[in-house]
């Protein structure tokens, strides 16, 4: 069974710019290292991506896959941007979620993932690939936020 990662990071900026780079998928190969490719594959009524195809390139983790997005956020930022696998090829599970949540004119965002994969795997292997993945996210989303705003 999967084991879930967590990681924390305070991002020098209101929840809605944080959200905002969240919510812009097609740009995550400008900032996200690992993902090479990105598709929206369908939208909410309200704009926000739905199904979106990613192309990962993550050392051991690599896949073509559609995540499905769930947008529980309020009108200034805060909540929680949450994401299941719907199809892959050698991943079998990848949940997680980005919770935002306000903290004296910055962002505490917390960033938790979940994943498996086909091929069986050393859970030391896995869980160090979900860390690089969490990490380098959170790093780069605030470097993102912080200096392209």
């Amino acid at each position: 069974m999967a084991e879930r990662t967590t990681s924390c990071v305070t991002v020098a900026a209101a929840p809605g710019a944080v959200l905002a780079v969240i919510a812009d998928v097609e740009q995550y190969p400008q900032w996200a290292s690992e993902v090479r490719e990105v598709e929206v594959l369908s939208t909410e009524g309200d704009g926000w991506p739905d199904r979106v195809r990613f192309r990962l390139d993550a050392g051991v983790v690599k896949d073509s896959y559609v995540l499905d997005y769930d947008w529980d956020v309020t009108e200034e930022g805060t909540g929680v941007v949450s994401w299941e696998l719907v199809e892959a090829r050698t991943l079998k599970e990848m949940t997680g979620s980005y919770t935002l949540s306000a903290d004296e004119g910055q962002t505490q965002v917390t960033y938790e993932l979940t994943v498996d994969v086909v091929v069986p795997m050393l859970g030391m292997v896995k869980r160090r690939a979900e860390r690089m993945i969490i990490d380098t996210a959170l790093t780069n989303l605030r470097r993102r936020v912080e200096t392209d705003g």
